[in-house]
């Protein structure tokens, strides 16, 4: 079992305008730096995430809870998770990359008994109603993610849920079908757990939400659609203790950081492409551009341009035929990284047909992995041969282990690119104003200053409409 990042193509040569040896060595001194200031943060406990998969006594409080609900007959058919950004883009990785393709659309035999899983991360009407129209409230489970206890999409859900399930069940029922992850100690949700009685799993307190995958943010709903918990951790910790070294040569987390960081800074690649050959890993990128982006944008000083590069997903082989177009011959701006699978768990060969016809000939007998995996490294060459630089990451395949150490080995890279860009890679000012005016408009008790300072800015200009 391995995760392997090969960055030739990153490098001049053989890349003209890549990174160059004198560069890399300087950020090799630069990594020192700051892989110490990250075991600093470590030491004070400030880094939850990379305590995640030694926790036993907080996993147990899943298993515990997940065995509880069999041994009572209160085992789901549905999982709806209540939650946005990390709450939500966690759960929905895990379920594309570690169950069967289209999931939820399997009947209870070729799920094993298994829940289908539902992630309600937007507050749209007409889908959080379709769903709650067609579920059997009565067989499912609702596991509302918030730290804060505050997010007002979750809340409204969570409400427009609350409220669905005492009419339907009344409410002593309703509260059996609802469990919350939330702070251990503060928020409106531990408030309400300890008063009426809810379940509740903790999101330790130093864990921020992008980095909370391997808290009951992820690891309650991946345990309660049979994923191997215990193997994601193990992942986990097995790539935690690749990424120790102070030497970049032999840290495999502080490589791709700096290599990020390198390209952005010194050669204008500002855009970071993260590209999965797996449809199992497509819902992986989606998680990364949140990781990457709400980490690293951010103002160094207050009313500077600001920093930090762009996430962008894709996916291959589809994006080829869109988004390749750009990154090959559209301005130089990017990286790609993408992610190849060694061993799939199906091989679909293609028949020998049409023979006669040159175009299809040479496709018979080959596998459709091989196709794939030759796509990968064809489009990679092709980059390469255009001066525009890719790395990838090879993962052995596609099980809980390896799921669990891309989770880690990202989360660490982040953390080390943090201190290259010189931000806190850990907060997200940046949300906070929308956030403010949303709570002053719909009239929140405690929102009276952002009241204000949105009553001063310019309204619609009717001459501006068109």
């Amino acid at each position: 079992m391995a995760i392997h990042l090969d960055y030739t193509n990153m490098m001049s040569p053989p890349i003209e305008g890549g990174i160059t040896a004198a560069e890399w060595s300087d950020a090799a001194t630069a990594f020192t730096a700051a892989h110490k200031a990250v075991a600093g943060l470590h030491a004070d406990r400030t880094l939850g995430f990379l305590d995640l998969p030694d926790d036993r006594e907080l996993h147990r409080q899943t298993t515990d809870y997940v065995a509880q609900l069999r041994r009572d007959g209160r085992y789901p058919s549905d999982v709806v998770v209540l939650g946005i950004g990390g709450s939500a883009l966690g759960p929905i990785a895990l379920r594309t990359s570690l169950r069967a393709p289209g999931w939820n659309l399997l009947d209870d035999a070729a799920r094993k008994g298994e829940p289908r899983l539902h992630v309600l991360d937007n507050v749209d009407p007409a889908n959080i109603a379709a769903l709650l129209s067609r579920l059997d409230l009565s067989r499912a489970l609702f596991v509302v993610t918030s730290k804060s206890g505050g997010t007002a999409e979750t809340m409204a859900q969570y409400m427009v849920v609350r409220g669905r399930l005492a009419a339907a069940l009344g409410d002593e029922a309703a509260k059996q079908r609802l469990v919350f992850v939330t702070d251990p100690e503060k928020g409106a949700l531990r408030a309400i757990a300890r008063a009426e009685g809810v379940t509740a799993l903790d999101i330790p307190a130093n864990v921020g939400g992008r980095f909370s995958v391997m808290t009951p943010v992820g690891i309650l709903p991946a345990a309660l659609v049979g994923i191997d918990t215990g193997e994601l951790l193990a992942g986990a910790a097995e790539m935690r203790t690749r990424c120790s070294s102070g030497d970049v040569r032999k840290n495999i987390a502080g490589t791709y950081a700096c290599l990020q960081y390198l390209a952005d800074q010194k050669h204008g690649r500002h855009v970071h492409v993260l590209m999965p050959y797996s449809d199992a890993l497509r819902d992986m990128a989606d998680w990364f551009v949140q990781l990457w982006a709400e980490s690293l944008g951010k103002h160094r000083t207050p009313g500077d341009a600001g920093f930090g590069p762009t996430p962008l997903g894709a996916l291959g082989a589809t994006d080829q035929h869109s988004k390749v177009q750009l990154f090959m011959e559209g301005p130089g701006d990017k990286t790609v990284t993408f992610i190849a699978v060694e061993q799939g768990d199906v091989e679909v060969t293609i028949p020998k047909l049409h023979g006669d016809i040159p175009e299809l000939a040479y496709l018979g007998g080959h596998d459709l992995g091989e196709l794939l995996d030759i796509e990968q490294r064809a489009t990679a060459g092709a980059l390469a041969r255009r001066g525009r630089p890719n790395m990838t990451l090879t993962l052995e395949r596609v099980d809980a282990w390896h799921v669990g150490a891309l989770f880690m080995f990202l989360e660490i890279a982040t953390a080390y690119a943090g201190q290259l860009y010189g931000v806190n890679a850990f907060d997200q000012p940046g949300v906070e104003l929308g956030k403010q005016f949303t709570y002053a408009m719909l009239g929140r008790a405690d929102a009276e200053q952002a009241r204000q300072e949105w009553n001063l800015l310019p309204k619609s200009n009717p001459d501006r409409v068109i």
